[in-house]
């Protein structure tokens, strides 16, 4: 399954042919040695990851190392230099191409340097769309790192193809979607929006962080690029800081490469080792998160101190039908907000004792923050700003009757 140099040109993860009828949610794929049929947990265990050639260890080994003895000038192994090429990168890289049924991965050192590599991709006064409650973090990316260099940009609600049209310029380039959204969990149709936008020769570009290629595959549903905090659910264990894109195009993978390169923000490989062992578990912890996160909404839904609750896997929720639809399952990420106001929330997120309050998500345990004040205070002064009232869950792997019980408690002491 691996090659010394990169990722594969021919890859086992190749999405099925979505225009047969079949279910772009299957993830089981065509492997690359012998035809053999590969699911997506046999992918996160094997692709990119064959035993070691020299010691047959059958984890991946960390290559710390900087730089690589050469037979002559310009006659190596592949390797030269790490920021180039490192053989433990290598191996998160094709296995998340495998994922995601792209040709081509590529690791950064976190996400918002991936969503940089992407974001360079354009050229200024060239215009975006981006979702209307998008990460706190892309959003100042865009309005205060892309946008002094003469990025142009539009928030619009991506659930509305109207409101797209609208909002459509003759140069816009490309469209930024999150799908579920941070913090609100809107649902976006990828195949929608991808065909609206490919009718007017712009890229599209998915943050597939919530729902991890587990959930969903946006390159089946018409998506250019994908995009990865890989610190979350691929990480999955809140000790490392990393940062994914997958794609087909091979246009776009050659000008993403050169700027991992020129620019060298890459992960180093013993990030790339923990976010690969992380992956190795991403099913199992995905079913997980989400079986619990459907007993908390049902917990918040029936709460008198809830006002609202965001979640995708609720019938009432707008983007119900297309979420499930184009998800294997509605992820493990919860939004509510507390009836008595901001400082009713602000309670509520000091009095839990198994909820940690901390940013980030997607981890084992379980978190608890305050966007408005935390993750997305960026935003607070702009036509983004969250509801101070709303708090956001990651639902980890604890016991569930646990996590109910402590979150009532929490609510119950809301005046």
């Amino acid at each position: 399954m691996t090659t010394p140099d990169g990722p594969e040109t021919s890859d086992p993860g190749d999405p099925p042919d979505t225009g047969d009828g079949s279910d772009p949610r299957d993830t089981s794929d065509t492997g690359s040695d012998g035809g053999a049929e590969f699911g997506f947990e046999t992918l996160a265990i094997h692709a990119g990851q064959d035993p070691d050639p020299t010691t047959g260890a059958v984890v991946t080994p960390i290559y710390q190392t900087s730089t690589y003895a050469q037979e002559a000038v310009g006659k190596h192994q592949g390797y030269e230099y790490s920021r180039t090429a490192n053989p433990t990168r290598t191996a998160l890289q094709q296995c998340l191409a495998a994922l995601e049924g792209a040709d081509h991965g590529l690791a950064f050192a976190s996400g918002l340097a991936a969503e940089h590599a992407v974001l360079h991709l354009l050229e200024p006064n060239d215009h975006i769309l981006i979702p209307h409650d998008a990460y706190g973090g892309t959003y100042r990316l865009v309005a205060r790192v892309q946008g002094p260099r003469g990025l142009e940009f539009t928030p619009v609600d991506l659930s509305d193809l109207d409101a797209v049209a609208a909002a459509w310029r003759p140069e816009t380039r490309l469209v930024w979607v999150e799908t579920p959204t941070n913090p609100l969990l809107s649902i976006v149709d990828i195949e929608a929006v991808a065909r609206f936008a490919h009718e007017r020769g712009a890229l599209v570009v998915v943050d597939n962080t919530f729902a991890t290629p587990y959930l969903q595959r946006p390159l089946a549903l018409g998506a250019d690029v994908v995009v990865h905090s890989s610190t979350k659910y691929l990480g999955g264990h809140s000790d490392v800081v990393g940062g994914l894109v997958a794609t087909k195009d091979p246009g776009v993978a050659e000008q993403l490469a050169f700027l991992q390169n020129a620019v060298g923000a890459v992960p180093g490989p013993f990030d790339c080792f923990l976010t690969l062992r992380g992956i190795k578990t991403l099913a199992v912890r995905m079913d997980r998160h989400c079986a619990t996160a459907a007993a908390v909404v049902e917990l918040l839904g029936n709460h008198p101190k809830v006002d609202r609750v965001f979640y995708p896997g609720r019938a009432d929720h707008p983007g119900h039908e297309v979420a499930a639809r184009q998800m294997r399952g509605f992820g493990g990420m919860v939004s509510f907000t507390v009836a008595a106001g901001e400082d009713a929330a602000l309670e509520v997120a000091r009095s839990t004792r198994l909820w940690t309050l901390a940013e980030s998500l997607g981890a084992v345990e379980s978190l608890i923050e305050h966007p408005h004040r935390m993750t997305h205070a960026s935003v607070a002064d702009s036509p983004l700003a969250v509801d101070p009232a709303l708090l956001r869950l990651s639902v980890g792997l604890e016991t569930a009757n646990d996590l109910l019980g402590d979150l009532r408690q929490a609510l119950d002491r809301v005046g």
